[in-house]
């Protein structure tokens, strides 16, 4: 599968590991190896800062798309080759799907979760096709993925659903799942989001 740009939702906090900033890190090398453009909210701040800033000292492309109650100098990645505002946060997830062609959670919160699970429902409704991954650091989303198992064993997600989300341990083994994924036959989507 061809990769211009994936969007990347992670944490404007940086977490009291290395691990997770030195993750950011290497997944922006391997972006700038690839030749592959990042899309994310637009932050110089947290883990936003560490996979942004690591691929503007290389000369990557970095889109940030940052609502404007954001968009504070002191936020706001100005090295970024595009910044877009917008008005509100649905508006920058709509503008996020518009340029990408893939989605990856790394380590974060609240925001972060809510755009992952934006990303999966689409999926799962159909409405987009893309591969949607998170890259599970230091066992981060590992509480996450127990969550989803127990609402597929409790009769509230199907399987075939759980199975559209892509985990790895590491940047190598999650780009090759979504370079390899392959969008689920489509069936009757009442049927398969109920039932």
């Amino acid at each position: 599968m061809g990769l211009n740009n994936i969007a990347v939702f992670c944490g404007s906090s940086i977490g009291f590991k290395d691990v997770y900033k030195d993750s950011a890190i290497e997944l922006g090398n391997y972006f700038v190896e690839n030749n592959i453009g990042l899309v994310y909210g637009g932050g110089k701040i947290g883990i936003m800062g560490a996979i942004s800033n690591k691929m503007i000292e290389q000369d990557g492309k970095v889109i940030g798309i940052i609502p404007g109650l954001l968009e504070k100098e002191e936020v706001v990645n100005k090295g970024a080759t595009e910044i877009h505002v917008t008005k509100t946060m649905s508006e920058r997830k709509m503008k996020m799907s518009q340029m990408i062609d893939a989605y990856i959670a790394l380590p974060g919160g609240y925001g972060t979760l809510d755009e992952l699970f934006e990303a999966l429902t689409l999926q799962q409704l159909y409405i987009e096709t893309k591969p949607v991954g998170i890259l599970n650091v230091n066992g981060f989303f590992d509480y996450t993925i127990k969550q989803l198992d127990f609402m597929v064993e409790e009769g509230f997600l199907k399987s075939d659903n759980r199975k559209m989300l892509l985990v790895d341990e590491t940047v190598e083994g999650l780009m090759e799942k979504i370079r390899n994924y392959n969008v689920p036959e489509k069936t009757n989507i009442i049927n398969k989001v109920v039932n």
